[in-house]
């Protein structure tokens, strides 16, 4: 089993709310050192104050050096360019990023070292660290971003997974299109803080004051809001039933002015990652309202398996790998079935709470990262990049050229 390592983690900010990355990397962290890297540049900078803020957060990052958060594992804020589609830039970026990386790790005791990877486009860095292996951990189908250069994203995509001993992807859609450049790719769904939601169910958690203001049912949704929320879909379905209340938890990147006037619509903002599962002991059902598209239908909500954990019904659009947990979850498409579909769960008894944490008992993030270790650690892996057989081509028939 993979011990004892330095494991550099390419990744979007630490200090971001806690997703599948920072589970797996403070797993890894147990029993290895983790350097994560704060990687940002895989687009450019847009002209909106969400970006500059972003930028500016960053620039104090780089002015700060290696942070230590928690025993293990240490943060690097490199300075790099976020300019991806200029040669110029991507080899001043590879210069940079390599010396810094390397200075980092050289502050750790000397280890083997591996590379794992949740960003696309790192895959120039890569053979200047002496690493034994590389992982690349593909959650997204990144090329559908909204700001991403599409085509740059498809071959920088490409080149790190020809150049990975594994590639764990977290929907079939992701293994399925990923397979086609690397037969050594796994299929590992997100997993669950089980212990941290099931305490909605398990424990008399207090009911947030903000939340105790607001009168039931309540309907909720945490996350970052995106382009990919159809908050539309639930303003109509809110339009329709005004005694529901429709609680949106998280940070937003969308004007959210238009859904002002209803007043069952709540944008109470981010809530600390340790406060959700008191949130989530005091709604009543959890909504997944992503609009279906080719982003969305390679996606797999960690929030899925977060709501059920700490016992809620969900509703959600029909998203292919959340369609997977019928009959636990309710799918509906547009307003009136989403609006039917709320009314059901709304009735079901609260004895049902149970079963759906039990069902969750086994998909935790302990469990996911074992089996990923168990893949890694086979001696005989081999990246197709060292394989003879692979040729320009199979870039080209994976549609990523």
């Amino acid at each position: 089993m993979i011990s004892g390592r330095n494991i550099v983690c390419f990744a979007s900010g630490y200090d971001a709310p806690p997703t599948s990355k920072h589970h797996v990397a403070h797993l890894l962290a147990e029993d290895n050192r983790v350097l994560w890297v704060n990687y940002h540049a895989s687009r450019a900078p847009q002209a909106n104050v969400a970006d500059a803020s972003r930028i500016l957060r960053k620039i104090r990052q780089v002015f700060t050096g290696l942070e230590h958060p928690r025993p293990n594992l240490w943060v690097l804020t490199p300075l790099v360019v976020p300019l991806p589609a200029s040669p110029i830039v991507r080899r001043t970026n590879r210069m940079l990023l390599v010396r810094q990386v390397k200075k980092a790790l050289s502050m750790l005791p000397p280890a083997q070292i591996h590379v794992w990877s949740f960003t696309p486009d790192i895959a120039y860095a890569l053979g200047h660290f002496g690493e034994e292996r590389v992982l690349y951990y593909c959650v997204d189908d990144f090329a559908c971003f909204s700001g991403y250069d599409r085509n740059q994203v498809l071959k920088d995509e490409a080149q790190l997974c020809l150049r990975s001993h594994l590639v764990v992807t977290t929907s079939l859609a992701l293994q399925e299109a990923k397979a086609k450049l690397n037969p050594n790719t796994m299929l590992v769904p997100h997993g669950v803080d089980f212990d941290h939601f099931s305490r909605a169910v398990n424990e008399a958690l207090d009911e947030p004051p903000e939340l105790a203001a607001i009168p039931r049912p309540r309907l909720g949704f945490f996350g970052l809001i995106r382009d990919w929320v159809n908050v539309d879909l639930v303003a109509k379905v809110a339009q329709r039933r005004p005694e529901w209340q429709f609680v949106f938890i998280g940070d937003s990147t969308i004007d959210l002015s238009p859904f002002a006037d209803l007043a069952n619509m709540r944008f109470v903002g981010q809530r600390p990652y340790a406060q959700l599962p008191a949130w989530c002991r005091h709604l009543d059902a959890g909504l997944i309202p992503f609009r279906i598209n080719e982003l969305t239908r390679a996606v797999n909500p960690i929030k899925l398996r977060e709501y059920l954990a700490a016992g809620l019904p969900v509703i959600s659009t029909p998203l292919p790998e959340v369609m997977r947990y019928q009959p636990m979850v309710s799918i509906a498409d547009d307003p009136a079935s989403f609006e039917a579909a709320i009314e059901k769960c709304l009735r079901l008894p609260s004895s049902c709470k149970l079963s759906r944490m039990k069902a969750m008992a086994d998909e935790t993030w302990p469990a996911k990262v074992r089996a990923i270790r168990q893949a890694l650690d086979q001696s005989s892996l081999q990246t197709p990049h060292e394989n003879a057989n692979t040729r320009e081509s199979d870039i080209t028939r994976a549609g990523c050229a």
